[in-house]
């Protein structure tokens, strides 16, 4: 292909992407296909010549467009969106045609220092402490990762690697110190709510630590608290474990739940203070030496606090949530996804830290090839050593086009906009008690609610095969969730085409399937009394 076929071909297919995008509406939400369905519609192997661009085009209709759900539908309201906008799809083209691994400040200087400029930027749209920006007093800052997950191993890695060194800073270097630092690895636990992300126990997995959760209970909102995080901090250490890492979460999946950010920094400052022992005692009876003890308890501090807000962070752009990163302050790292909920193409994810060097010492290794006079001056920023891939997408320009096309103030109208369809749907279903229980109130641009029944067995059965018939429909996507052995149905109202019209068709559906549940069962409606 030459350049004027790809000028013909490129053009042809912005029109037939602006057209797919104007069908998705009347398009079924979920992929109507079974399991393999695409093998026996290809060859066995790729073709000897090439083929025409025409006929690849033709395949996207035919062959692949029926195998894909498609998350920009206004009845997609399961997980939490993947958000795009036209500006960020154009940025994409300008990242693809600037095609690099982009890893040293000199492999592009612009692609470096525009992600600085633009990670301050938007921890300034979101209230973030000083601390994250890249020119603020505990020399921190931001960078783009692939997704939460990425960035939650990333910076259990910095985590690790900080805690170890505080704890054995006080042995000379040898064979001693060796062993004790093994000694102390396998006693590390990774921490997360019992609503935190899967992520943070796939990353303690990753790196072959222990994982743990606090408890939460609907009387808290199913958030972390202070007194719950000391209780499990107290039973670890009885246990002779050393906890080093603590995801605190805003915005669970579950159910949206924000966790007590204040009570957690409190907690923590008090553990600090409080842990002055020289020696600790096992459940087993056993005694660490003493050395090991007095180490671990002058890095009490060192629970390194990572607040995951994947998705609920872009509601910080509005000023009524933005008291929320106060206590961000006592914290080491916060990220979000700009890619759920902020009009960027997947995938973007913001990550902040309080300290660039955490990240950089756990993970910075030079060698020959890697090594330039503008790195090796120290006055530019390598973010290959702010994460564990070498390589990394232009991923900036993005975000750099939507926050210059949208303003701040179209990103608060877009994002306040979901939080009210989110509102306006749970006082839908609210007002029809006779079928069904909200769950949790609506939270951010999340509502969960239940089948009403009499008791919790039938609640949770009718519940799920609601949540079945809703989704075979094809005409909404949602997902479920099972909190403390409560089965919920979510509906996120955050996906950039859902408007009133849509949630009012998605609560109509919801109650006609109810009603033809209950009416199937033999049983009507049930009165209010019975949830």
């Amino acid at each position: 292909m030459d350049i004027n076929e790809y000028r013909k071909q490129a053009k042809k297919a912005v029109d037939e992407i602006a057209d797919y995008y104007e069908s998705i509406p009347s398009r079924r939400v979920v992929a109507d296909v079974s399991p393999g369905y695409l093998r026996p519609l290809l060859p066995d192997a790729a073709p000897a010549e090439g083929e025409s661009m025409e006929a690849i085009a033709a395949d996207i209709q035919s062959k692949i467009m029926p195998g894909i759900t498609h998350w920009a539908h206004p009845g997609f309201m399961a997980f939490f969106p993947c958000t795009a906008s036209h500006p960020a799809n154009i940025a994409e083209m300008w990242s693809n045609a600037f095609n690099g691994a982009h890893f040293n400040w000199i492999c592009s200087p612009a692609v470096t220092e525009l992600e600085t400029v633009v990670m301050d930027w938007l921890a300034k749209a979101l209230a973030l402490p000083a601390c994250y920006l890249s020119g603020g007093p505990t020399h921190g800052g931001g960078v783009l990762h692939g997704s939460a997950s990425e960035a939650i191993l990333t910076v259990m890695v910095a985590a690790r690697d900080r805690y170890l060194a505080r704890v054995t800073a006080h042995l000379p270097d040898g064979e001693d110190k060796e062993e004790r630092l093994w000694r102390h690895r396998s006693r590390l636990v990774a921490l997360g709510s019992a609503g935190a992300h899967s992520s943070t126990k796939k990353a303690a997995q990753v790196l072959g630590v222990r994982f743990d959760t606090v408890p939460v209970d609907a009387a808290g909102g199913y958030a972390m608290t202070g007194p719950a995080l000391a209780a499990k901090l107290a039973q670890l250490r009885a246990k002779g474990l050393e906890p080093f890492y603590l995801t605190a979460t805003l915005g669970t999946t579950d159910v949206c739940a924000v966790d007590d950010f204040a009570g957690i920094a409190a907690t923590l400052a008090q553990d600090q203070g409080s842990k002055t022992d020289t020696t600790t005692t096992t459940t087993n009876g056993a005694s660490t030496n003493g050395d090991d003890a007095a180490a671990v308890g002058t890095a009490a501090d060192e629970v390194w606090v990572h607040v995951d807000a994947a998705f609920a962070g872009s509601a910080l752009v509005l000023e009524e949530y933005q008291h929320l990163t106060a206590p961000f302050a006592a914290f080491h790292s916060f990220n979000f996804n700009p890619h759920k909920w902020l009009l960027t193409t997947f995938d973007c994810s913001a990550v902040w830290v309080r300290s660039r060097a955490d990240l950089i010492t756990a993970l910075s290794i030079k060698p020959a090839y890697l090594r330039n006079e503008f790195s090796d001056s120290d006055l530019v920023t390598d973010y290959r050593d702010w994460q564990i891939p070498l390589g990394r997408r232009f991923r900036s320009l993005k975000l750099w086009f939507v926050l210059r096309s949208y303003g701040i103030a179209g990103l608060r109208a877009h994002v306040r906009r979901g939080i009210d369809l989110g509102r306006l749907l749970g006082d839908k279903i609210a007002s029809r008690p006779d079928l069904l229980a909200p769950f949790t109130p609506a939270r951010f641009a999340l509502v969960s609610f239940r089948v009403v029944g009499r008791d919790e067995a039938q609640r949770n059965a009718r519940t799920e095969r609601l949540y079945e018939t809703l989704n075979a429909s094809g005409h909404v996507y949602l997902t479920s969730t099972v909190v403390n052995g409560t089965f919920a149905i979510r509906v996120s109202t955050s996906t950039a085409a859902v408007r009133e019209e849509h949630v009012q068709a998605t609560f109509d559906l919801i109650v006609r399937e109810t009603e033809a549940l209950l009416a199937q069962e033999g049983q009507g409606t049930v009165n209010q009394v019975d949830q």
